[in-house]
């Protein structure tokens, strides 16, 4: 699914206007069928309804909700803000659509206005600004928005909630933004809404599908995209029947200090999950009983020392390396992680303390290889290019990491965002709270690692194995709930995750 910005989705609308042909009112009326529809199906005729609709195609939006509800029995209170006696025309079309009919509840407000009761009983369609907006709310508006999220109304929000942008909200005023219970998007998600700060001002999120046209759609390029299964089962490559271990790639996991076994463990029971032919683990001695007992199928290689990772591994007989988890951040381990990854000869994955290295020294982010990936969390990328104030900034700082390294960067969230040396984002839809847990970073570096050493490139390795490990959490979700799962939950559900692939083909 593509993600488009506010200047594309007014194009989409164009394009769809000039080529079906429709007139814009009436593609608006369509938009508002499609809102009425759901709204009649979650709330009942005796709810009363108050609807807020401001001087654009937003506020157009709203009246033609307002008249499509009045029309089906409800008790609607319509308030259109015309402060400066300037409608759009689809907004004045609507209007009068509105009026013509008998019995309409409709105040213009043009200069004083009087806020009408709003209760926890009261239903509020919020058609105040859309995806227009370009600058915070202020003044009038947002003493109007902060009067309907101090009364707890129930409000639904048509296509974005009134105050938030579509894509940049760093310097928004949250305080001026609607708190919607539900948000009616149409025919795309907006960047804004895959951001976990602005999940307060959306509530629930439903996309509704207004006809917009697909050819348009399909020839629009988009820097955003969110992966659909039917992409990821076209990715999925077929296992040869005459295969064997030799065939199926050797990977490399540098993982584990002493105290931090487990990491190792995760990553190493992962990567030999995601179907690599042959694992080696290389961890340090003390680790050796906790790695032959819990990853018996991995090959182990030890470290000279006893705690901690010193010397760099040769990777001329391997096809994939993954270092990073629990490995420590000692200025040995540093020196001998950089190393680990200015010699390597195969595609490598770097997280966790390979990242905390990293950002401590800076510097040496010049040495890394081209195609490397990098799978910080928020507070990792953070460390590693600066504080940022939002997921918006965050998202820009990766994007622009993975273009400044010709690399890959896996920015973990609930919508985990994959930046990709173009500059394009693609973002994971799977995956859910239960997976906020120790651990299920290693388990993904494990995944991605094994991905590789079966030959996948570093964008079908980010790409599938993002989607593979999110989807095992929603199936051991199913099974176990959310609260008590644990990252070694993951691993036990990959075969799953992988068999509901592949009978999507």
């Amino acid at each position: 699914m593509k993600i488009f910005n506010s200047a594309q989705t007014r194009e989409l609308d164009k394009y769809t206007i000039e080529h079906e042909p429709i007139r814009s009112a009436d593609l608006m009326e369509r938009a508002a069928r499609a809102l009425v529809r759901t709204i009649a199906q979650r709330w009942d005729r005796d709810v009363p309804v108050v609807v807020f609709a401001g001087p654009g195609n937003n506020g157009g939006d709203a009246l033609a909700v307002s008249r499509l509800l009045q029309e089906k029995g409800y008790t609607v209170a319509t308030y259109l803000f015309n402060i400066t006696g300037s409608l759009s025309a689809d907004c004045a079309e609507m209007r009068k659509r509105l009026t013509d009919r008998k019995n309409h509840q409709m105040t213009e407000v043009t200069q004083e206005f009087d806020p009408p009761h709003l209760d926890e009983a009261t239903l509020v369609v919020d058609g105040l600004f859309g995806s227009g907006l370009n600058k915070p709310l202020a003044g009038g508006f947002a003493s109007l928005v902060k009067y309907i999220n101090a009364s707890g109304a129930q409000v639904v929000s048509i296509d974005l909630p009134s105050g938030l942008m579509s894509e940049d909200n760093t310097y928004n005023v949250r305080a001026n933004i609607i708190r919607a219970r539900l948000t009616l998007t149409f025919q795309q998600l907006k960047l804004s809404f895959l951001f976990a700060e602005n999940q307060q001002f959306t509530g629930e999120v439903e996309v509704l599908d207004i006809g917009l046209s697909p050819d348009a759609i399909d020839k629009m390029d988009a820097q955003w995209t969110i992966t659909e299964a039917d992409e990821i089962s076209a990715m999925l490559r077929p296992r040869d029947p005459f295969a064997h271990k030799g065939t199926m790639g050797h990977a490399l996991i540098v993982s584990g200090s002493y105290g931090m076994a487990g990491a190792a463990v995760l990553a190493t029971r992962a990567c030999l999950r995601a179907g690599a032919g042959k694992v080696t683990v290389h961890t340090p001695k003390r680790n050796a009983a906790i790695l032959q007992s819990l990853a018996p199928e991995a090959v182990l290689h030890l470290d000279r020392e006893e705690t901690i990772f010193s010397e760099p591994v040769p990777t001329d007989d391997f096809q994939a390396l993954a270092i990073g988890p629990g490995l420590g951040t000692t200025e040995q381990t540093a020196i001998a992680m950089i190393a680990q990854l200015r010699r390597a000869q195969c595609p490598a994955v770097a997280d966790a303390d390979a990242l905390n290295i990293l950002a401590a020294k800076h510097a040496w982010m010049q040495q890394l290889p081209k195609g490397i990936i990098l799978t910080p969390h928020a507070k990792e990328l953070d460390r590693m290019e600066g504080l940022c104030v939002d997921s918006y900034e965050r998202l820009t700082k990766a994007r622009r990491l993975a273009e400044r390294l010709q690399g890959y960067v896996v920015l973990k969230g609930r919508y985990t965002a994959i930046c990709m040396p173009d500059g394009h984002v693609a973002f994971n839809p799977t995956g859910n709270a239960g997976m906020a847990t120790a651990g299920s970073g290693d388990v993904l570096t494990g995944i991605i690692c094994g991905l590789l050493a079966r030959g996948y490139q570093q964008r079908e390795a980010c790409i599938l194995g993002t989607y593979l490990h999110g989807l095992a959490g929603d199936l051991a979700a199913q099974d176990l709930g959310q609260e008590s799962l644990i990252a070694s939950d993951l691993i036990q559900y990959l075969p799953k995750a992988f068999l509901k692939v592949k009978s999507e083909k």
